[in-house]
């Protein structure tokens, strides 16, 4: 750390400033400067006295230095280590910002070894603008406290330490950015699902042989587009006025994404489920796995066809409520009349011959 000073013309007189600045280097390499505290007009003795306060590190001996700091309007105590007095009236709150979530998301980003996979991805534009560490930004601000892309740039990233950790200045929360960003990834959706899912099996022992299967959609309040899949369909959301996509998504019971897809908004549930066996047998080989679903998504021939396979698929899902009738009145019938043994009697000698 070290003292650093900005002039400034003010009132017909020069002023100088103070800060206190740290060097760090970031994911890249780089060295940035990062403000650890803003002193403002201080004299020369209040100087040498911030001086010794950032020598916490001695150089030669490798060892920690103790730093007392007082109030300027009291009178410091004899002590055995160098005292700092501070000028409480001259101390300012400068944008304050949550810290602690944003460097847990870097470290959960670092576990998963997402540079590694995303780096040859996403390299560097020309203009400089790196795409990793927008991607970085979306991904936090996703997980920590999610909105829109237009929420992130108006108000989020300014709340947020993300540009102090990652060395990047308010450029990579442009909105135009986030968006082209989002545009890049969709390309390797793929890989980077059997990139995760092969680091979870890693790290926490995840077996993918329980899946489940549901669909959801999302409505938009705007104009049915001429193409595209927005489109009028079913509505979860009871709002059929509005155009919508659906979108099917697969996990574990541990709540990881094993594959998802975006489907024009008039989709059938019924019609989705074939295309993702097919799908999840391709990308991670066949296996006993078991589906569980709702009652609504399979059909009796997709059901048929799951058990005719040459590796039978196993499931679990619910009857329909049509059948469920007519089971309950078998079951009451059968309960009423229970069926009587018949039992043949065994052929006599006058039986068998004439």
């Amino acid at each position: 750390m070290f003292l650093r000073s900005k002039n400034r013309f003010k009132d017909g007189k020069q002023h100088r400033y103070w800060s206190i600045v740290e060097n760090r280097r970031v994911a890249d390499g780089r060295v940035v400067q990062h403000q650890v505290l803003y002193l403002g007009e201080i004299n020369d003795s209040q100087k040498a006295s911030w001086c010794k306060a950032i020598e916490v590190l001695d150089e030669d001996e490798g060892a920690p230095t103790q730093v007392a700091l007082f109030p300027e309007d009291r009178t410091a105590p004899t002590l055995d280590c160098d005292v700092v007095q501070v000028r409480l009236s001259g101390l300012q709150l400068h944008r304050p910002r949550q810290w602690s979530a944003y460097w847990l998301a870097c470290e959960l980003w670092g576990q998963l070894r997402l540079d590694a996979f995303w780096q040859p991805h996403l390299p560097p534009s020309r203009k400089g603008t790196r795409w990793l560490n927008v991607l970085k930004t979306l991904v936090a601000y996703r997980l920590i406290d999610p909105g829109s892309e237009w929420r992130l740039h108006r108000d989020w990233f300014d709340r947020s330490a993300m540009g102090d950790l990652l060395g990047e200045d308010f450029a990579i929360a442009q909105s135009q950015t986030l968006y082209r960003c989002l545009d890049k990834l969709l390309a390797h959706n793929k890989a980077l699902f059997s990139s995760l899912q092969e680091r979870w099996r890693m790290l926490f022992d995840v077996r993918f042989d329980v899946l489940l299967y549901d669909l959801t959609s999302t409505y938009f309040e705007s104009e049915p587009p001429e193409y595209g899949k927005r489109k009028y369909g079913y509505s979860r959301d009871k709002r059929p006025d509005c155009v919508q996509v659906v979108i099917a998504l697969i996990v574990t019971p541990e709540g990881f994404p094993l594959a998802y897809e975006v489907l024009p908004g008039n989709t059938s549930d019924k019609t989705t489920l074939e295309d993702f066996l097919a799908k999840i047998e391709q990308q991670y080989g066949k296996a006993e796995r078991i589906w569980i679903m709702d009652r609504g998504i399979p059909t009796e021939d997709s059901l048929a066809a799951m058990r005719g396979a040459d590796t039978p698929v196993r499931y679990l899902v619910g009857t329909p409520k049509g059948r469920l009738s007519k089971l309950e009145k078998v079951h009451r019938n059968a309960q009423k009349h229970p069926q009587k043994s018949t039992h043949r009697k065994a052929p006599t000698e006058k039986d068998t011959h004439p």
